[in-house]
């Protein structure tokens, strides 16, 4: 701050002899995504092969002598219902008469204290307080942060790429096809943009590059920018896994393997993941849950293995998080698993979205372990 009459007051600590802080750093260059096939498996610590054992070991007592427990759980979160009255005052702008056509779906709007505001000095269209159906979801600043938001409509398709934009968004990663089997349209299509550049109001998208890969991910390399701006564009890897089924789960855990390989690089301050399925709860937690979990792990942060406290958090932070089957839809069924290393089979009676979870998360180690690093689990 400068004084009333006179230059500006000196920076440095401590007056004019004390130590001068050090330059900001660089501004972040536009992260480079190649086309390449799916990387390699990273290279672990000691530290962090300890720590991928004790989890699995912990998933395995629990899988094989406490389901129970897990069912206990899963009763837990379905008892979590918010009543109309806090959805009312808590979800006061999503449900303003302005914004209310902006939400696919009218009982899954994000809450007011984390809802993602778009920049009124960007967002130049009629709109109550910058509003788009998205919520910031998190539970610590060491590991990514998300954006949970649902599939974009045609008339909030600027605002999709607004939010990108301005959030700096290195990743988007949509977890449902544009209609389902039934003729059903699930999300709009806002992201294709082969035959040439798309414009949506003031932004623009590009295609650099597109692959389907063997798990069926479609992969494509986006330039975002504002029209006319002459700063260079926002490279965004744009992730589509079309084939989890709504409601249900994937067949195996091969394609949410090689999400989780082709993005652990990406640092978590570089701007947060947009995760979006239909509704951008149901499979949208279930894929950050899964993501939080193994990167609170390789961390060695043992609590990431309380996952009701993970959902309970991402609950907190957007209705619904890891939608679970409810009234009449509330069918369990018995679902098997395969642990890879030693072939013992699982069977637990649960929702499939909560088992999902249950069951991927030591599967998917094989996203990180060796067989050679894998611990002995048959005792």
């Amino acid at each position: 701050m400068a004084a009333a009459n006179g230059p500006p007051m000196s920076a440095s600590f401590g007056g004019a002899s004390g130590p001068t802080p050090p330059p900001p750093p660089p501004p972040l260059k536009p992260y480079d995504f190649s086309p390449d096939s799916a990387p390699s498996r990273p290279t672990l610590s000691p530290d962090q092969v300890r720590y991928c054992s004790e989890a699995l070991q912990v998933f395995k007592n629990k899988l094989d002598n406490s389901p129970q427990d897990i069912r206990w759980e899963f009763r837990t979160l379905q008892d979590q219902r918010l009543r109309a009255s806090e959805l009312r005052s808590r979800c006061s702008v999503a449900l303003d008469s302005v914004n209310y056509d902006k939400n696919r779906y009218t009982d899954v709007i994000p809450f007011d204290s984390n809802r993602v505001v778009l920049d009124p000095c960007m967002d130049y269209r009629p709109s109550a307080r910058g509003y788009i159906n998205a919520s910031y979801v998190k539970t610590s600043d060491n590991v990514s942060q998300f954006i949970a938001t649902q599939g974009p409509l045609p008339h909030t398709f600027e605002d999709f790429w607004e939010m990108v934009l301005q959030n700096r968004c290195p990743v988007i990663i949509m977890l449902t096809r544009l209609v389902d089997n039934f003729k059903t349209v699930k999300c709009g299509d806002y992201f294709q943009a082969d035959d040439g550049p798309r414009e949506f109001g003031n932004v623009c998208i590009n295609t650099k590059w597109t692959q389907t890969t063997a798990t069926s991910l479609v992969l494509r390399c986006l330039e975002v920018q504002y029209k006319e701006s002459e700063e260079p564009p926002l490279n965004v890897l744009h992730i589509q896994y079309p084939e989890w089924p709504d409601h249900g789960v994937p067949k195996d855990t091969l394609a949410v393997r090689e999400i989780l390989k082709r993005i652990q690089d990406i640092p978590p301050h570089l701007g947060p993941i947009v995760v979006h399925c239909s509704a951008g709860i149901g499979r949208t937690g279930t894929y950050c849950t899964i993501h939080n979990t193994i990167q609170r792990i390789l961390l060695g942060d043992m609590s990431a293995l309380d996952l009701v406290n993970t959902i309970s958090l991402f609950r907190s932070q957007r209705i619904g998080m890891v939608q679970t089957s409810m009234n009449s839809k509330t069918l369990s069924r018995s679902i098997k698993a395969k642990e890879a290393h030693n072939g013992t089979v699982y069977y637990l009676p649960l929702s499939e979205t909560f088992h999902d979870i249950w069951l991927s998360i030591p599967d998917i180690k094989g996203c990180f372990l060796s067989q050679d690093q894998l611990p002995d689990l048959s005792s």
